[in-house]
């Protein structure tokens, strides 16, 4: 049982003037609600989509409350959940703090009786962060010590991670030559020992045709790692490039496969409509076109979350080769940084969605490439990693992103800012340092078993909102506060149907 596990769903504002009745009336109007949207949608594309529906019927379902009441979030009341949560509160004597109430509720019980059983006290007083900025803090790091880091990680190191095999076998690995190392990394399943497996591998002519085939016995490591480094993929898979807001990866992306001789087609996509793209990128109409002078598509308004609702991406199940997403995020909110639990969970929902959405599109063995910075506090590296696990999609490895043959390209904000300046060359980008910036690798691995309910993290309630004082809430109180409530709680569930406020 992981230490600090996260429901697939979220645990019920408790605690907050929620009668139980209200609570169920809510819970049934979130299920009920928008099934239109859904009948939309293929029913083999559903599960593909079905984090994003729930998600978006809650806010819904909300929004829609009388007095701003909050809705139950998927589950009535866990009676274990709210008296431990209750119990930490009191010995942190933060019980009238809605915020920490707030990250507290996204825990399991198991969770939370770890959390009551330490000595961890988080500081009340501290100069800049509130409690509940500081307690999620120290949750995402227990988190993260069960995942294997944010750095470069090579095919080996990740291998050792996901099945605990021992240094002995671990360095045996290491030793392999290209072909027998792919073999093991292909084979194993944990049914039988690695040795065995290794055995089994040695003396192959040959492991696979194509490209992966090439350079059979050279050191293993190194090869696999040059591989994802030079981007030599399949040439005749299609390649979808998400949330490319001035599309210059895109470009880069079609000369790089051009001078490979990649047959496979290009679609790319931006999040933007085309007329804020021209106001933020005034040379965005010449960048289209020399991709089209590549034979690549160029989609725009997509939201990476909910490709089985957009009508563009029919008939295009399982086409995708490859799939890249450099540096994604959800958009800053004024007044709060990214890391503060009242935001970051729109950040978190992104990546899982993100990998349950392209399920369906993806083919079999194909390849994902996620650009991150390792120290992101929005999305943070375990938020990619665990996105992905969730969605069977295996980790490769893990390379530093000035390595990646396709490192080189226009950055961007992504958002207004880029209308008045971007990030120049060298230039760190919010102040992160380049050398933390990674290409988090991974394969597609279905198993053909149907999958778990997507993770997702609600948001805090429109009440919970209103009893806090987080970010820009502090200090306000009447008309004011109810104003700047409404304006935030608006924001998400434009989000979350997928506009985009930026």
């Amino acid at each position: 049982m992981e230490p600090f596990g996260a429901f697939d769903g979220v645990a019920p504002a408790d605690g907050l003037e929620d009668p139980d009745e209200l609570a169920m009336q809510n819970m049934m109007a979130a299920e009920a609600g928008d099934e239109g949207e859904e009948e939309e949608v293929e029913e083999h594309l559903k599960d593909s989509i079905s984090g994003s529906m729930k998600l978006k019927r809650l806010l819904e379902s909300e929004a829609s409350t009388e007095n701003g009441g909050p809705a139950k979030k998927l589950k009535v009341a866990d009676g274990e959940v709210k008296t431990l949560v209750q119990r930490i509160l009191m010995k942190w004597g933060l019980i009238q703090d809605t915020g920490v109430r707030y990250v507290l509720q996204q825990l399991p019980a198991n969770s939370l009786q770890l959390v009551l059983g330490s000595n961890y006290m988080p500081d009340r007083n501290h100069m800049t962060k509130t409690p509940a900025d500081i307690v999620n803090g120290y949750i995402l790091q227990v988190k993260e010590r069960e995942f294997p880091g944010g750095g470069p990680l090579d095919s080996v190191s990740i291998f050792k991670y996901q099945w605990k095999i021992t240094e002995q076998e671990t360095q045996m690995m290491r030793k392999l030559a290209h072909k027998e190392l792919r073999y093991v990394l292909a084979t194993h399943d944990g049914t039988r020992p690695v040795a065995e497996i290794i055995e089994e591998a040695s003396g192959l002519a040959s492991y696979e045709e194509g490209a992966a085939g090439a350079a059979p016995d050279g050191p293993g490591p190194t090869t696999i790692g040059r591989f994802l480094r030079l981007e030599l993929i399949d040439p005749l898979g299609d390649a979808l490039v998400l949330g490319d807001a001035n599309l210059t990866f895109s470009v880069r992306l079609a000369e790089h496969r051009k001078a490979l001789g990649h047959v496979g087609r290009i679609v790319a996509t931006t999040f933007e409509q085309l007329p804020t793209l021209r106001e933020r990128y005034p040379e965005i109409d010449r960048t289209i076109h020399i991709l089209e002078e590549h034979y690549a598509e160029v989609w725009h308004e997509v939201d990476c979350t909910r490709l089985a609702v957009n009508d563009k991406f029919k008939g295009h199940e399982e086409t995708f080769g490859a799939v890249y997403y450099n540096y994604p995020h959800s958009g800053a909110v004024r007044g709060f940084f990214d890391g503060h639990p009242f935001v970051r969970w729109r950040h978190e929902n992104l990546m899982h969605l993100f990998f349950r959405a392209l399920t369906k599109f993806v083919k079999p063995g194909g390849s994902v490439k996620v650009a991150s910075n390792m120290g992101a506090v929005g999305v943070r590296y375990s938020d990619i990693i665990g996105g992905a696990k969730n969605s069977e999609f295996r980790h490769i490895e893990t390379v530093p992103f000035t390595e990646w043959i396709l490192h080189r390209y226009g950055r961007s904000y992504g958002d207004r800012r880029d209308a008045r300046k971007r990030p120049g060359s060298g230039e760190n980008y919010n102040a992160q340092k380049a050398a933390a910036d990674m290409v988090y690798s991974f394969m597609y691995c279905p198993t053909g078993e149907k999958l778990e309910p997507p993770h997702f993290t609600c948001p805090p309630s429109r009440l919970e909102l209103q009893n806090s004082n987080e970010g820009p809430l502090k200090g306000l109180v009447g008309p004011m506060k109810n104003n700047a409530v409404s304006e935030l709680y608006e924001r998400f569930v434009s989000e979350v149907k997928g506009v985009h406020v930026g």
